[in-house]
């Protein structure tokens, strides 16, 4: 007899977080093309939601089922929902007390980050405090919490009583990321300069990548930036020797607007110590760009050889290189690496994850 596992997409009529939207759908195709024989997915989205499931490989295979994904499930309330089969690729699940032994009903949910804990001036008023108390039902209710790397999962396991519960699924890089045939003209859009390493990373820990582009004789461009931080980034680089013209600060991009930027860097720099899946850094390596960041965990544990993982301290000098003499060898490091990852074999140990379970 086959299965049914529900995939709650709580973002696809409001998006909160772009990354984790974007990932949701993307595993959500995954899932779908991966299915074992028998088995069906069907998501979960909030009542009255418009769905655009752009690129699934069957949206015929897809069943909609429309529940109230409100607040009241942080409250133990799952209206409509029932047991089964359920996987969450955010926190947003119906956890509540279930029988999995007897019943063969079973909770997943996903960790991407620790921002909650780690930086939560980084997120949107309340999603912190919404995401700490969805982690603590998860401790009571979840049959295993999936997070991308080794590190996120022994940083979480040090803030969480989940045991043996921690599963490492990773990420991958967006289904439909590619450099756009109109990607000069993007970045003239975006009025960026002909020559800039790009940099990712929270506010207080771009100095470093300041320096790396001082010492790449570079602009900058820092992705991601939050709304009202453009100043004190620019102080931030003028305060390490970058004037405040070479300085360039973007918020949020579409993917392909994301791809222009990447592809148009001699490097790409990442800088943050919060433990998380480096969305950024992953892209860059699919476009062949080389990469530079913080020795971390989540960094080692993703990037690994496939860039320059290297202390504060050492990231001018390594930017430099990136950008110069070593351009075409972490390149290539890079491209290799990236095949690493894709949905197709996140899904594959989703599925292997509810079977084990």
């Amino acid at each position: 007899m086959g299965a049914r596992l529900r995939v709650v997409l709580d973002q696809v009529d409001q998006v909160v977080d772009d990354d984790q939207a974007s990932a949701a759908q993307d595993l959500t195709a995954g899932l779908i093309a991966t299915a074992p024989t028998g088995c069906t997915v069907e998501a979960i989205v909030p009542a009255g939601a418009e769905v655009s499931m752009t690129g699934l490989d069957d949206v015929r295979a897809l069943t909609l089922a429309r529940r109230e994904l409100a607040a009241a499930w942080q409250l133990g309330i799952a209206p409509g929902v029932g047991g089964g089969l359920i996987h969450a690729p955010s926190l947003m699940a119906p956890l509540v007390r279930h029988d999995r032994l007897h019943d063969n009903d079973q909770t997943t949910v996903t960790v991407w980050d620790l921002r909650a804990w780690e930086a939560p001036e980084l997120l949107p008023k309340g999603v912190a405090a919404f995401q700490r108390a969805m982690l603590r039902r998860a401790v009571k209710h979840a049959d295993a919490v999936v997070v991308p790397s080794h590190a996120v999962g022994e940083r979480l396991s040090e803030l969480a009583r989940l045991g043996d519960r921690v599963r490492v699924i990773a990420g991958a890089p967006p289904r439909d990321l590619g450099v756009p045939p109109d990607a000069e003209e993007r970045r003239a859009a975006l009025s960026l300069p002909s020559s800039y390493v790009a940099l990712t990373g929270t506010p207080d820990s771009l100095a470093a990548g300041f320096r790396g582009a001082v010492a790449a004789g570079a602009d900058a461009v820092v992705l991601d930036v939050p709304e009202g931080y453009e100043p004190r980034l620019a102080d931030a680089a003028a305060a390490v020797g970058l004037p405040e013209n070479r300085a360039h600060s973007r918020g949020p991009l579409s993917t392909h607007d994301r791809a222009a930027v990447l592809a148009g860097a001699s490097a790409l720099a990442a800088t943050s110590p919060v433990a998380g899946w480096p969305w950024r850094a992953v892209e860059a390596m699919a476009l062949g760009v080389p990469v530079v960041a913080v020795d971390v965990g989540c960094h080692r544990d993703v990037i690994a050889d496939g860039g320059l993982v290297v202390g504060e301290a050492d990231l001018p000098d390594a930017v430099a290189d990136a950008a110069g003499a070593g351009a075409a060898r972490l390149r290539v490091l890079a491209a290799d690496r990236s095949r690493a990852f894709s949905w197709m074999g996140s899904a594959e140990r989703v599925w292997g994850l509810h079977a084990d379970l």
